[in-house]
């Protein structure tokens, strides 16, 4: 790992255990292993706040390439798996990443009301993306190619759920519900099969 990388790393870290406003240049430099206070960070970056401008825009690329990746993963499984099988990796590739997001998380709701044009990178590169790629997986399902559905509509609230669960057990410090994972991923795909189209009726 570079001493750019540590210090985005440990940055972060500092961010959501302490605040931005409360986090020093000298504290992030003694947790990336430099000197504390002898301006080793700014070799890197011009300011404490380029510091959480580089932590949002990696974390929004990031998030990009792993969508596609997904994507592409859950794509092979389309015709070895049954559908309930591959609703269900969608909904727990959706909370590991919400999870895997949680220092961020705790960043954007403490701190970056400050900041509007990092909560737009938040949202244009991290959030979106998710929601844009459960439109996308449920259109190219064959089981799902005559639902008459609006699919944007339906990946906001599927999406949301996903985000919401993850959420509520960051800042509640339990499940929503008290329903544990497992449980709220049937639910999940029960909600998401009932979508599917009703058959003709025989005439």
């Amino acid at each position: 790992m570079t001493t750019r990388e540590r210090i985005i790393e440990e940055a972060l870290r500092l961010f959501a255990e302490r605040g931005y406003s409360a986090t020093s240049v000298a504290e992030i430099e003694a947790a990336a292993g430099l000197s504390p206070g002898a301006g080793g960070l700014y070799r890197h970056f011009k300011s404490k706040y380029e510091v959480l401008a580089a932590v949002i825009n990696e974390h929004a690329a990031r998030t990009r390439v792993q969508v596609a990746e997904s994507l592409a993963e859950l794509g092979y499984m389309e015709t070895s798996t049954d559908l309930e099988a591959r609703l269900s990796r969608v909904c727990r590739a959706g909370l590991a990443k919400v999870r895997e997001e949680s220092e961020l998380t705790r960043v954007f709701f403490r701190d970056l009301s400050q900041f509007p044009e990092l909560v737009a990178i938040v949202r244009e590169g991290l959030l979106q993306p998710m929601f844009d790629a459960i439109t996308s997986w449920f259109r190219a399902q064959p089981e799902y190619r005559d639902a008459e559905v609006d699919w944007n509509g339906i990946s906001t609230v599927l999406g949301g759920s996903v985000v919401h669960y993850r959420l509520f057990q960051e800042t509640v410090g339990e499940s929503p519900g008290r329903t544990e994972k497992d449980r709220f991923v049937d639910a999940w795909v029960r909600l998401a099969v009932g979508l599917l189209p009703s058959p003709a009726p025989v005439s």
